[in-house]
């Protein structure tokens, strides 16, 4: 099936919802399947409900309501304290479940009190392939995946948000804060807040694709993931010393570029048994 038969099948799948509430981040994924609702079923019968933790950064708030405000779609927040979550803050592999579970179980029932029953959202069938345990928790719940059951790849997601000329278009992907640290060295908000803090300086300095993930509690070391291609960006000489020292202001002891380059799910690779698949 090609991508553009792929896309007819979304729409098709949409359509018979009647009306839907999407949990809707902001992210290139959401973003498309939001406006396939709209465009599917009329934006009076779409709902996008955005969560909202100190795992996501401000910024994809941001963009979300504009995206909204452009479709016509109503929009309605849900606030999640994860750090009072059981078993979120001991970070351990299947903290993305438990994550899921708490974050998704908020977005069904502000989805309920506006009268919307069926609640979607955004996986594409590449995320099928890494460790993904946040998956088990959407289908507990209920919550239905449309571009998986499309046959939508990310390079699919991409090339029609290209087509319909959506901003989200070339957006890298995003995964929330707390997948920067390793398993297992706790999760707190301070830890939190940092890594967003840093990750957002290397955005504000013009890099694209970016990671920053986190080794060690004592003397954490911060090591960091961007595309090879702006590893000149990075070795500048002003750069590299504001990247540093805003980092060691942050409380990392040790500040590295991963010569791998930018890739999602390296933190999985003790999972996976072996180096995830460079992005």
């Amino acid at each position: 099936m090609n991508t553009g038969e792929k896309y007819d099948k979304l729409l098709g799948i949409l359509r018979a919802y009647g009306r839907c509430a999407v949990a809707f981040s902001g992210g290139a994924d959401s973003s498309l399947l939001l406006r396939c609702a709209a465009d599917a079923l009329g934006a009076r019968n779409v709902l996008a409900v955005t969560a909202r933790a100190d795992v996501f950064p401000e910024r994809e708030n941001e963009e979300a309501k504009c995206f909204c405000s452009g479709l016509g779609v109503k929009q309605v927040f849900t606030d999640r304290d994860l750090y009072s979550v059981d078993g979120f803050c001991a970070n351990p592999p299947d903290r993305c479940y438990i994550c899921k579970r708490a974050i998704f179980g908020g977005i069904i029932e502000a989805a309920g009190r506006e009268g919307f029953d069926a609640v979607l959202e955004g996986s594409n069938t590449d995320d099928l392939g890494d460790y993904r345990p946040g998956m088990r928790a959407i289908e507990e719940l209920g919550v239905k995946s449309p571009l998986i059951a499309a046959g939508l790849s990310k390079t699919d997601v991409h090339s029609i948000s290209a087509a319909l000329g959506l901003p989200t278009a070339d957006k890298p992907s995003f995964a929330c804060l707390a997948t920067r640290f390793v398993y297992g060295e706790p999760l707190t908000p301070g830890r939190i807040r940092a890594v967003g803090k840093a990750e957002q300086l290397l955005y504000d300095l013009g890099f694209h694709r970016v990671r920053v993930r986190v080794h060690g509690t004592v003397s954490p070391s911060a090591r960091i993931e961007i595309d090879p291609a702006e590893f000149p960006l990075m070795l500048e000489g002003e750069t590299r010393k504001k990247v540093a020292g805003a980092l060691y202001a942050l409380g990392y002891a040790y500040v590295s570029l991963d010569l791998s380059g930018y890739r999602t799910g390296s933190m999985n690779a003790p999972i996976l048994g072996g180096k995830p698949e460079q992005k």
